[in-house]
């Protein structure tokens, strides 16, 4: 064993076998030993989540679930190819994945309401219609974790990198409800970098002094403060100053501050996936990504999304090859970081799709709330298995099905929240628990 000696610290052989890892993640000594300067290699830290929404409903049949022994209007074009898990076995188009297989575990036969919208996968309660949420409304997964771990600072708790409608016409999924607006996520979408900067002819002193001023305004009475409205007011204007006067959002949004190489891993249709990780590694409880991986083929150009009524397989070939970079990248990157253990990913979609090929197109399918999947990995979570288990045609779960409850309720149990002893007031002033079924998918975390 050898150390290198800095200050109070060391680097032990274990981290430079990592910075051996070059050709993986791209950290380099000087990561590792800026990382050890910050505290943020080998400490302990709060655990995080990066979910991905894949919009439209994707395909179990053609990714994870696959059924080569169907019959051919069933299995699909597609091959399986073997993981460096015996038995567990993928989609041919995702063969970095497959060397990775280790490092994650699929949940097969997830049943949905079957609308479109990732409503139910955020809260647990499905939509009332596909873009209608309804009068019966839960705060988002992401907005909960924000409200429980609330705190001063610029690096809001919950940020969102994308657009979660599936059309502008949809309500917007990722909604606090009762929680009030000081928890909706920090939207990362749009001249978000130009917004954070601050303004060259408002020097800092100025900042400070407007920061004085709204205190000030905080103290008059507020006869008129309705369902919370003005707290979260306050919060967002609190923290806007502070993002604002501080770099760190900037930083850990800015993804060109990355390495040519390692954003080159990710491919361009994946640097959300980059940007997930800087966020999560500078401390943001809760990432969100909806990853619609745009792809157009002459038939048909692009369908936005996964949401193949129409040529699926057309689209499915260049659209899996995308997301099996994006993908195998993020995991080895936070492998190689050392933070697989602490930052917890999940992927998913609305549904999968129609087992039995031919919808619009002869080789399209359809929307299928009976048997879809979700991919997790991180979080201390077991990596290398397979949990639940679908027919011999793909159409519907073996024994007992798994919901996005049981997945929500997984990541909670992931990040420390006892489910049982949590509540939190909705407008009426009563308790709510965070869950109905608040029973986690134990083969992952036992």
């Amino acid at each position: 064993m050898f150390d290198f000696f800095l200050g109070p610290r060391s680097i032990s052989r274990r981290d430079c076998l990592r910075v051996g890892a070059l050709g993986v993640g791209g950290l380099t000594l000087a990561d590792v030993l800026r990382h050890r300067a910050k505290g943020d290699a080998g400490e302990t830290r709060a655990k995080s989540v990066i979910m991905v929404y894949l919009p439209g409903g994707p395909s179990h049949l053609d990714m994870y679930d696959m059924k080569p022994d169907a019959p051919v209007e069933y299995r699909g074009e597609f091959e399986p190819i073997r993981t460096n898990v015996p038995g567990m076995n993928i989609c041919e188009l995702m063969p970095r994945q497959a060397m990775l297989a280790d490092k994650f575990a699929v949940v097969r036969g997830l049943q949905t309401r079957g609308n479109h919208d990732p409503t139910e996968l955020l809260t647990g309660i499905p939509a009332s219609a596909s873009g209608q949420i309804g009068s019966i409304r839960r705060p988002a997964f992401g907005c909960v974790i924000s409200k429980l771990r609330e705190g001063p600072g610029p690096l809001p708790p919950f940020v969102s990198t994308s657009d979660h409608r599936l059309l502008r016409s949809y309500d917007d999924p990722e909604e606090p409800a009762y929680l009030g607006p000081a928890y909706r996520p920090f939207s990362a979408v749009g001249s978000i970098m130009r917004d954070l900067s601050p303004n060259p002819d408002v020097p800092r002193l100025r900042l400070d002094d407007r920061r004085q001023l709204r205190q000030a305004f905080d103290q008059l009475p507020r006869a008129l403060e309705y369902q919370g409205a003005f707290a979260g007011m306050d919060s967002f204007n609190a923290r806007a100053l502070e993002m604002i006067a501080s770099t760190r959002v900037r930083d850990a949004l800015d993804v060109e501050r990355e390495p040519l190489a390692l954003r080159e891993r990710y491919g361009s249709a994946g640097l959300d996936f980059l940007r997930a990780r800087r966020l999560v590694e500078s401390g943001v409880s809760v990432v969100s990504i909806a990853a619609r991986f745009h792809v157009r083929i002459p038939e048909a150009g692009d369908p936005g999304g996964w949401d193949t009524h129409a040529h699926n397989f057309k689209f499915l070939r260049p659209k899996l090859a995308i997301y099996d970079q994006a993908v195998a990248a993020l995991l080895t990157d936070l492998h190689v970081r050392g933070l697989l253990d602490d930052v917890a990913v999940v992927i998913w979609g609305e549904f999968g799709r129609q087992p039995r090929i031919g919808d619009v197109t002869p080789d399209g399918r359809g929307h299928w709330g009976a048997a879809g999947f979700a991919f997790v990995a991180g979080g201390g979570m077991r990596g290398g298995i397979t949990v639940g288990e679908t027919d011999r045609r793909g159409e519907r779960a073996r024994f007992r099905p798994y919901r996005s409850q049981n997945v929500l309720a997984t990541l909670y149990h992931v990040l420390g929240v006892n489910l049982a002893a949590t509540t939190l007031t909705d407008h009426s002033g009563r308790p709510q628990f965070l869950l109905d079924d608040p029973t986690p998918i134990a083969e992952l975390i036992s």
